[in-house]
């Protein structure tokens, strides 16, 4: 017998083998091994290491981090042209096996030694979708035995259009494309629906060797593989001579994109809620993946800040806009400059600005905690303090004036003064409890009662928001709840996320928000004046205009905003630029939430002559 006859009979011999234990090693599985292996429902809830979705407030997609599939077809709207173009390509007897086509093994080996070289694989679809969900890539016995194991359960408890839809939504395609849906994307810009019969199956022959077959590496070799897809979709009676003669000499049109959700649509808030997740989440469950952060994120208000901070911030300006929802400390809002592709610098969260007359703010509170009033008098003259002189803008100066007065038109003098009557320590203290102050030590200065201590946008409207609230402080946050696979919950804002602190009493914060409402009736704040309902806000500008604040707000909403150059130069602008961009945006927005009031201000006692005239 020479060589070619014994190698043909070594193959029948095997052939046969193959067929006589292909009903026992189903058995056997079954009912030996099926108990050790995973639930086959992990296949509906699939997500690979590492990945991330991002989700705002009201369910819409921000942005899929790490290998993601970014969209899925649903259920039982598969294209019938794609499942035949992939069943052709990968596993033509899909509809006949039990999940390992022994067969098909036989087949592929005969091929394999007639050319001398591997021409076809063994692996089922249904060996591929276990691979990918329960195993890793290696090329060991063991993970082909395991491949096998699970592929046989996975046929016994799920359907045939269950596993291919499953199948089809996950492999990876090449170019960053998990599933054919984000395939079809990122090399022709279609939904699945659209593709043609050239398109579909030549992503149908890139499963073998996706990142050497992708049309956008190498078209040539594309090529060659839709030639041979369209043929086995020829042979197998799936399409026309016709359709695959047409097909076969049709250009390669590609139209190549960025996957869906690979780039953030509120890049700046995205950016800091990766700063906060190694904060709630240990290493070990951000490697696993199939995580979904429900944010606090308003996509569309945000949207609005983007486009605002962009039409009304002075020219050649950057800016930054933070909303926060007081009674929860939500961020609904966060924009950290006018464009993140040329400049990822966060101004809302990194930059460390001069927050002007908007740090008078805890002063004035400082002072109501102590027993001052409102109508309280202060004289305000030019003065010094160890040298350190303040000037009132203008150098204007109003003499004996209430302190309401002095907190609506902005005076500085007076300011100082309160930090002086009062003391470093309360002041502090008090800035502390509304969480400034705390990264970033305050010291002992004069000049810290009008803003000498540089703050962060999102701490000084975080600030605001406590006196907004009542003055009841909760800490910012980016993240109200965050699953992990199978929908299992791993950190919630209301379990596990900052307490909120009684910072002010009560009737302090009231007595405050009354204060900064006349600051926009009648003061410095009155460009962000909106006509269907009371705002309470102020305004800050700090030494050479170089920062532009205004932060103000609604009793459902606080709202900060600021304008600047990045190099700290001297602008030309004043802080009722802030506060018409902050109109704006809140003109934009406040159709969505209801007019309300704040809290009356609580009546005060009289004062005795005697502290009047401490006062003065």
């Amino acid at each position: 017998m020479n060589p070619k006859s014994q190698n043909w009979l070594l193959i029948a011999t095997f052939s046969l083998a193959i067929g006589s234990l292909s009903a026992f090693t189903e058995r056997f599985i079954g009912e030996r091994i099926d108990d050790l292996l995973p639930d086959v429902e992990k296949v509906n809830n699939f997500a690979r290491p590492g990945t991330i979705t991002l989700l705002s407030s009201n369910q819409q997609i921000i942005q899929k981090l790490g290998p993601a599939t970014r969209e899925k077809v649903g259920k039982g709207l598969m294209p019938d042209l794609i499942k035949d173009a992939f069943v052709a390509a990968e596993d033509r007897r899909f509809y006949a096996h039990n999940g390992v086509d022994l067969w098909g093994i036989s087949r592929a080996l005969i091929t394999n030694l007639r050319q001398r070289a591997v021409k076809e694989g063994g692996s089922t679809i249904t060996q591929q979708l276990a691979r990918t969900i329960f195993l890793s890539q290696d090329k060991t016995l063991t993970r082909k035995i395991k491949e096998a194991a699970l592929a046989y359960k996975l046929e016994k408890q799920l359907s045939k259009e269950e596993i291919l839809e499953q199948y089809l939504n996950n492999v990876y395609l090449g170019s960053g494309a998990y599933g054919i849906a984000d395939a079809a994307w990122v090399y022709f810009t279609k939904t699945p629906s659209l593709l043609t019969l050239e398109e579909a199956a030549l992503i149908a022959g890139l499963p073998p060797a996706p990142s050497l077959y992708s049309p956008l590496v190498n078209p040539k070799l594309a090529i060659e593989r839709r030639k041979v897809v369209l043929g086995k979709m020829l042979q197998e009676g799936f399409i026309s001579s016709s359709e695959y003669l047409k097909a076969l000499t049709s250009p390669l049109k590609l139209k190549p994109t960025i996957p869906k959700y690979f780039n953030s649509s509120a890049p700046f808030f995205t950016s800091w809620v990766s700063q906060q997740l190694p904060l709630m989440l240990n290493p070990e469950q951000l490697e696993l993946g199939g995580i979904t952060i429900q944010t606090s994120l308003n996509l569309k208000w945000q949207k609005d800040a983007q486009e605002i901070i962009r039409k009304y911030g002075p020219p050649n300006m950057e800016g930054a806009i933070v909303s926060i929802q007081p009674k929860t400390g939500l961020v609904r809002v966060l924009v950290g400059g006018k464009d993140f592709r040329s400049n990822q610098f966060n101004r809302a969260t990194q930059a460390l600005r001069s927050p002007g007359s908007t740090f008078k703010l805890f002063p004035y509170a400082a002072a109501l905690t102590e027993g001052f009033t409102p109508e309280d008098i202060f004289v305000d003259t030019p003065q010094c303090w160890n040298g350190y002189c303040p000037k009132n803008f203008g150098n204007k100066y109003f003499g004996p004036v209430s302190l309401s007065d002095a907190f609506t038109n902005s005076l500085n003098t007076v300011a100082v003064k309160i930090l002086e009557k009062v003391g470093f320590n309360k002041v502090i203290s008090t800035a502390n409890k509304l969480g400034v102050g705390n990264t970033r030590a305050l010291g002992n200065y004069y000049p810290l009662a009008i803003g000498a201590y540089e703050q962060t946008v999102l701490e000084m409207t975080a600030a605001y928001a406590g006196v907004t609230n009542r003055g009841i402080y909760i800490k910012p946050s980016p993240i109200e709840q965050i699953y992990g696979p199978g929908e299992v919950l791993l950190w919630s804002k209301e379990k596990d996320g900052s307490p909120p602190q009684l910072a002010l009493e009560k009737g302090v914060a009231d007595t405050l928000n009354w204060m900064l409402q006349k600051v926009v009736k009648e003061g410095t704040g009155i460009a962000a004046a909106l006509k269907d309902r009371p705002v309470a806000g102020k305004t800050g500008t700090s030494e050479g205009g170089r920062d532009l604040w205004f932060i103000g707000s609604i009793p459902q909403l606080t709202t900060g905003i600021w304008f600047g150059f990045d190099n700290n130069k001297k602008t030309s602008s004043g802080s009722g630029e802030a506060a018409w961009a902050w109109k704006q945006f809140m003109s934009r927005i406040t159709g969505e939430i209801p007019a309300m009031k704040f809290p009356e201000k609580p009546k005060t006692k009289m004062l005795t002559n005697s502290r009047k005239e401490e006062s003065i």
